[in-house]
């Protein structure tokens, strides 16, 4: 079946150099393509295809002037390449159309001056979709592959990960297992296929100690840890693999994406459990999992953990502010715990500002809790009375 005549409206604007160096509108312009392919793809896949493999041999091109310093532009990228392989590999056609699809795919992969779609080699076992075709390009490259590293830590070839990829899909285990054992270097950009063969194989222990093995200097270790973590709980090894990998596997930018990505994965632990146990491996900044621990609403753990390092003010304000009704008393102590990291010199750039919301919310809520208001008053004399880098402030702007 082929593809129906159609008029891209992103192919115009992902001409060659079709951009400055400013990323905003190559980020927008990715994300209207994606949203127009997907569109096609309710009615027409084969169609959605044709056009997710025109854009993937564009965007390179396209973007090769933009200033990517930022790591926005790459993301933007990388999530493209995970919304349109499924439809390329899902999209019903003969062996010749995802041949010729495949070709100018490698083509665009060669010719890419800025690496953006390197990871597209990554999913070639998907892309191929039958074994046939992912023999095909085993045997294109492997020769080629093995006389890279033959040559030593400096060959390099693009094809290799694609290589790997089709051994993989064509279920060559052995043959891949051996190849990547052939590399000059113990990486896991390589590895990690050599992993998943050995569990295809049904040698999870072996799989899990090859992957081990490839710990060392600059390697991916959270990358390693996930594959580990999946391979016993594949096995029914969630305490294990909890107890050996889950902090380490699913370590997110904070302390509450670690913790909301490990609770989901362990629903039969217990959160505080977790919590603990996270703030046991960061014994330095308990203060950090504050936000975790009330989302959770482990109310009392979130107070003691605020009171038990430095907290984010905004962050602690925030809390007093959004739980004053449902958790009075704990919103009034975090109001509290806010003012007194703020007259401790805590907090980036805080204002006046900063110490009059802290205030309002820890008045409001301890109107609710039926706390005195001047108790609560009295409270914050007490904890602005130290000789503090803030103290005053506080002082000059509540009482």
């Amino acid at each position: 079946m082929k593809p129906a005549a159609y008029k891209w409206q992103f192919a115009q604007r992902f001409r060659r150099h079709a951009f400055g160096w400013r990323s905003d509108v190559p980020i927008q312009r990715i994300k209207e393509a994606l949203a127009e392919i997907r569109q096609i793809a309710r009615s027409d896949a084969v169609l959605a295809a044709d056009g997710a493999v025109k854009f993937l041999a564009k965007v390179s091109p396209a973007l090769e002037h933009v200033d990517s310093s930022s790591g926005a532009l790459g993301s933007a990228v990388n999530r493209a390449i995970e919304v349109l392989v499924p439809i390329i590999a899902g999209a019903k056609v003969d062996a010749d159309m995802r041949q010729r699809w495949l070709e100018r795919l490698w083509e665009a992969i060669q010719d890419q001056g800025v690496p953006y779609i390197e990871s597209l080699s990554h999913e070639w076992d998907k892309l191929c979709v039958t074994a046939g075709i992912a023999n095909a390009w085993a045997d294109r490259f492997i020769d080629l592959v093995e006389h890279v590293w033959s040559d030593g830590p400096g060959g390099y070839f693009a094809g290799t990960p694609i290589c790997l990829a089709s051994l993989y899909r064509a279920e060559r285990y052995a043959e891949l297992i051996a190849l990547v054992d052939r590399a000059p270097f113990k990486l896991w950009h390589y590895r990690c296929w050599g992993v998943k063969a050995l569990v295809a194989m049904g040698k999870k222990a072996e799989a899990l100690a090859y992957a081990e093995a490839t710990r060392g200097l600059n390697s991916p270790d959270g990358q390693i840890a996930l594959s580990c973590e999946a391979i016993l709980l594949s096995s029914g090894l969630a305490d294990e693999a909890y107890r050996r990998y889950a902090r380490e596997a699913n370590q997110g930018t904070t302390y509450l994406a670690t913790f909301r990505a490990i609770a989901k994965k362990y629903p039969h632990i217990p959160p505080e459990t977790i919590l603990r146990d996270l703030i046991a491996a960061s014994p330095g900044e308990p203060g950090k999992c504050f936000a975790a621990a009330k989302d959770a609403g482990l109310f009392d753990l979130a107070i003691e953990l605020a009171n038990a390092s430095p907290t984010d003010p905004r962050t602690l304000t925030r809390a007093a502010r959004d739980f004053a009704q449902k958790q009075p008393t704990f919103a009034m102590t975090a109001g509290l715990a806010a003012l007194r990291w703020i007259s401790q010199g805590y907090g980036y750039e805080i204002t006046g500002i900063d110490v009059l919301d802290a205030g309002k919310a820890t008045m409001q809520a301890a109107n609710h809790a039926g706390v005195d208001s001047e108790s609560i008053r009295e409270q914050i004399r007490q904890l602005a009375s130290g000789i503090f880098p803030q103290a005053d402030v506080v002082n000059r702007v509540l009482l």
